[in-house]
């Protein structure tokens, strides 16, 4: 063969490439609505918003950066399935089927994950703020903080709490945890709970040799003591609006 033939030939299959590509992935689409069953399909950037695939077979599918907001995806088998970078927010996954699926990137915001199984699967890396039902052992302690921090900047406390409590089901001992709930709890009016906390962080962060984290725990119990001041004698309104924006601060101690 001629290198002018064999140049033509593969310059043919790179531009042809691409069209295959495509065809491949209309046809898995295809099969997925039709029968909703299709393992190992290649479905790339697949748009499948608010889609009915309840119960769908998609082991080992490669849905990288696929679109699959809102989608109904409860008892789905999801084995192996690789969802990187793809949006699942607000999708319903109860019941699913996620074990050793690829998480990285995947936005998992305000979907439901009540009784989905995640054996051999993280959601170290995935977006899952808002998310309902999420096990904690498919995440770290430090995540759930991360995101218990997010709400509490937004004013969110009572999700703020939800989440340290998933931090210490994920790690009794994080005593970040501890002190981030008690600040919470105290912005919500909750002292006793709150010093509670406080109490309890500063025992962890003593016995982990952590002096920061006595200190700051530390510096939350005295605030709490000025707070219960009579009003002239820790500044009136303004001396206690002073020390709620003080323990707010104290969330963001530990973060990094």
């Amino acid at each position: 063969m001629s290198f002018h033939t064999t140049t033509t030939a593969g310059f043919l299959i790179i531009m042809l490439s691409p069209a295959t590509a495509i065809a491949e992935n209309l046809n898995d689409l295809n099969q997925l609505f039709t029968t909703k069953a299709c393992e190992e399909c290649n479905l790339v950037n697949a748009g499948l918003v608010r889609a009915d695939l309840a119960g769908a077979q998609l082991q080992r599918a490669n849905l990288t950066n696929a679109n699959l907001s809102r989608a109904d995806l409860t008892g789905a088998d999801l084995r192996g399935a690789n969802l990187s970078g793809a949006s699942l927010h607000g999708a319903d996954l109860r019941g699913a089927n996620l074990s050793g699926a690829n998480l990285v990137a995947t936005d998992l915001r305000n979907a439901y994950l009540t009784n989905a199984q995640l054996q051999a699967t993280s959601l170290e890396s995935a977006y899952i703020q808002g998310a309902i039902g999420v096990p904690t052992e498919a995440s770290s302690a430090e995540q759930f903080y991360r995101l218990a921090v997010a709400e509490a900047q937004e004013g969110n406390y009572e999700r703020a709490i939800e989440y340290c409590n998933y931090a210490i089901e994920a790690n009794s001992e994080y005593a970040p945890a501890y002190l981030g709930r008690g600040v919470a709890r105290f912005r919500l009016g909750n002292e006793i709970a709150a010093t509670q906390d406080a109490q309890v962080a500063a025992e962890l962060f003593e016995l982990q040799n952590n002096p920061t984290g006595v200190q700051a725990s530390q510096q939350f119990l005295k605030a709490m003591e000025i707070a219960r001041q009579p009003r002239e004698n820790n500044g009136g309104g303004g001396g206690l609006n002073r020390v709620l924006t003080s323990v707010g601060s104290l969330l963001m101690r530990f973060l990094f």
